[in-house]
Order: C-alpha cells, then structure tokens, then sequence
C-alpha cells in the first residue's frame, strides 16, 4: 500500500470515488487555466500591449514551474502527507488566481501566473499519488486514472468555451476569477473527505539538485522563447544554452552521487517508466503546439471571436470525455500497447493535415482535423499515468508520478515555445506568412507521433516488463 496511515485504510467504495471527484476538481483548475489562458492570449495582447514573447511567457512562466518544481512536490508530499501539501497547493493556486486578475501589466500578470504554478505543482502528482493510494486494485485503479484523465477533457471542452464566453464578456482578468469558488470548495472537503498518507520513509530535501533542475529546464525554454528577438547565435542564448547542458552534466553526476536523490535515476531502468517520461515530453510538445498555433489561428487569422474559437473546439473536448475513461479501462484489461499506438498515430496524421490548412480552408474541414488531435489527446494521457505509477515501489509513488507531470509539462513548454519563436509575430502582421510558419511547426510533429508509436511496442515488450521486476 502506498498510503502507511490509518486514516487512507477502511475506504467505502462512495468515499473512495469522492476523493476521486475531489482530486479531479484540482486537476481541473490547473489544467484548464492553460486552455482559458490560450484563449484569452489574442485579448491579453492587445489589453496589456504585449509581444508574442510575453504571451509565451504568459503560458510557459506557468508549464515551466510546474515542470521545475513538480518532483519537489511530489517527494514532499511522500515525506509530509499528501493531504497537507494537497490543501497547501489549493490555496496557493487560489492566491495565484486572484493576482493574475488584478495584474496591471503583462511582467506582473507573467510573475503572477509563476505563483499559480506554485500551487499547482502541489495539485497534480499529489492528487495522482491520493488517487493510487485510495484505489490499491489494479482495474479499479486504472478506470479511475482514466476518469482522472478524463478530466483534461472536460477542462479542454470548459476551458476554450468558458474563456470564449469570459473574454467576451466580462474580460480576460474573469477568467481567473472561476478559479477562486472551486478552490474554496475543494479545500474544505479536502479537509473533510481526503485521507492523509505518506510514504513510509520520504526522502530528504534536495536543493541542489533543484537548482539544478530549474538551471536545465529554464535554460532551454528561455533560449527558445527569446531566440525569435535575438537569434540563436546571440551571446545570451548560446550562453543559455551552455548554463542548460553544464547543468544536466551537472545533475546526473550530482544525483548519483546522493543516498536519497530527488531525481531518482533508477527509476529510469524501467523501460516502460522511462518511456512514459520520454512519451509525455514529445507528445505534450504537441499539445502545447496544437493550442498554441490553434488559438492564433482561429482569431488573429480567421477573425472569430474568442466565444467561437472555444467552441471550435468543442468536439475536441468532448472528443477527450469519451475516450479517456474508455481508454483507461482498456489499459487496465490488455495494457498501455493499443492506446499508445493509437495515439501516436492519430497525432502523426493530425500534424499531416495541418500542412493542408490555409487562410481560406473551408472551417468543417478544419474541425475535422482537429479531431484526430482529440483522439491523440484522449488516449495518452492515461496509458502515460499507469506506465509511470505501475509496479513503481510504493516508497515512491508519488516521485514517479511527479516525472510522469515534469515530462507533460516540460513538453508543453517546449511546444509553446518552439511554436512561439517559429510564427513569431506574423499572426498579427502577415496571416500568409503566419500560416507558412504554421505549416514548419507540423512536421517536426508527425515525427513526434511516431516516436510515439515506436516507444509504445518497444515498452511493452516482455523485454520491457521484465526491467520493472529488477527494481
């Protein structure tokens, strides 16, 4: 058992999926704040007069602290109790909400969305981690994983139409105010309802190692975000880039070295472990890709209001409902093979008919395209979170389920940011040249989509399996 208090023992089957429905609420607000963002950006543009690199940096300054900050999380949680730094991150996330809508600017508004991603790096792995622990079944684990997943879905269908409907009307510094009930809410049958557990032995706080971490990762995405105004042989972005690769040298030595290391690298013998990180890194690229080209498109080029944009992507959404659960319970009865393939495929096909999309594209054809994006997005993310979680030990459940985030994240901030710095400022310049550049980001994705699809039989090979048991 994962969780060691009496409190997680003794759950009814109503309790149980009361946690669940607790924990998804909290996967809810943070996920859908990166899809109300996205649809608000057009607006935050011309509000708070800010460049393409500040509206990257309105989405990454969040994806990227969560990336930075989730394995810190997630160990902490182990250590403490996942219930307390559960309630700690809600509040956090509350308080996040409320600065970003009072933001007077677009460098405040960015200093506070890192304050949002505080939180929520306590929401996400350790809601994953309560999840586990109240669901010790296999099968019953992995529907409820595919509810948990599900839930990115109904954020996506939420998220687009209710940040359409805000920017609309109210204004874009509404949409952080739905945040701020469903947070009051959650804490107080947090307190009520979720049971505290920790693991048996936590390990200690590891601040190099952290530091590490934020050096490589914030590295990377600035010298991406930033090499669209200087370019990529400026001294500031070759210099990012060599602080990144020392500081990757850097942890792997240093992390070796440590008894009780936060980057736990044994972790990756497993096979199917290191690649459900590797296949959250790539495949969440082409999230953070597909909602970022997506929403410029719909409303700086084809000129729909931002109610309209979101509910374009409707089926989308509706698309990711269905299909996580669905997914989830195959996962759970023949394994993560079929539903990774599948979504590798359906992302690589999706990216190869974005090359077709045009200024002039009639928009049923681009809504069916979109499509092959809710398939790829219903049918990964629950096979990434049982890979990760499943036969990990249960001393570190929650560390495991915090890589699986970091790559999700991490991936969504290299998309953004690798979208960002190739369109540029041309969706607001030159919509002929915003949909050439479109067109440059889809093709590194149909490779993505089938990495995607060569990891899933390489890691459920019997080969594959059998690294798990070595841990």
């Amino acid at each position: 058992m994962i969780a060691t208090t009496t409190e997680a023992t003794g759950q009814t089957s109503v309790r149980r999926y009361l946690v669940l429905l607790i924990c998804c609420a909290s996967l809810l607000i943070s996920v859908m704040d990166i899809s109300i963002v996205n649809m608000a950006l057009p607006a935050i543009r011309d509000d708070l007069h800010a460049s393409t690199a500040g509206l990257q940096w309105t989405v990454d300054a969040y994806t990227l602290v969560l990336a930075s900050f989730l394995m810190l999380a997630g160990s902490t949680a182990d250590r403490y109790g996942r219930k307390r730094m559960f309630r700690l991150g809600l509040s956090v996330f509350g308080l996040g909400s409320l600065l970003c809508s009072l933001a007077p600017g677009i460098d405040t508004l960015i200093a506070a969305r890192a304050v949002q991603a505080v939180g929520g790096t306590m929401l996400n792995p350790v809601a994953m981690a309560i999840v586990v622990g109240v669901f010790p079944d296999r099968a019953e684990r992995a529907r409820a994983i595919g509810i948990f997943g599900a839930t990115a879905g109904l954020s996506l269908v939420l998220g687009p139409i209710l940040g359409g409907a805000l920017v609309d009307g109210p204004g874009w510094r509404s949409i952080f105010w739905v945040n701020l009930p469903i947070v009051v809410l959650a804490v107080i049958f947090t307190s009520r309802y979720v049971p505290e557990s920790r693991a048996a032995h936590g390990r200690r706080f590891d601040p190099i190692g952290q530091l590490l971490v934020v050096l490589l990762l914030g590295g990377v995405v600035t010298a991406i975000i930033e090499s669209e105004k200087h370019g990529w042989a400026a001294p500031p972005i070759i210099a990012l880039l060599v602080v990144a690769a020392i500081a990757a040298v850097t942890l792997i030595q240093y992390e070796r070295r440590r008894t009780e290391p936060m980057l736990e690298l044994r972790l990756f013998r497993s096979v199917p472990f290191s690649s459900a990180v590797v296949i959250a890194l790539v495949a969440y690229s082409g999230f953070g890709v597909f909602l970022f080209i997506t929403t410029l498109y719909l409303q700086s080029v084809r000129h729909l209001s931002a109610l309209d944009a979101g509910l374009s992507l409707l089926p989308v959404g509706l698309l990711i409902c269905v299909l996580s659960p669905l997914t989830g319970r195959v996962v759970g009865a023949h394994g993560p093979r079929l539903p990774l393939t599948v979504a590798g495929t359906a992302l690589a096909l999706g990216a190869a008919a974005s090359l077709t999309i045009g200024l002039t594209t009639p928009l049923p054809i681009v809504l069916a395209i979109f499509l092959l994006f809710g398939v790829f997005l219903g049918t990964v993310n629950p096979p990434i979170a049982n890979s990760a979680v499943s036969g990990m030990p249960a001393s570190m459940a929650g560390l495991a389920g915090s890589l699986a985030s970091v790559g999700r994240q991490t991936g969504t901030s290299l998309g953004v940011a690798v979208a960002g710095s190739i369109v540029g400022a041309t969706a607001t310049t030159d919509p002929h040249r915003f949909v050439r550049a479109a067109h440059t980001v889809w093709w590194p994705m149909i490779a993505v989509g089938l990495v995607v699809v060569a990891l899933a039989l390489i890691s459920t090979s019997r080969r594959a399996r059998l690294t798990v048991q070595e841990l």
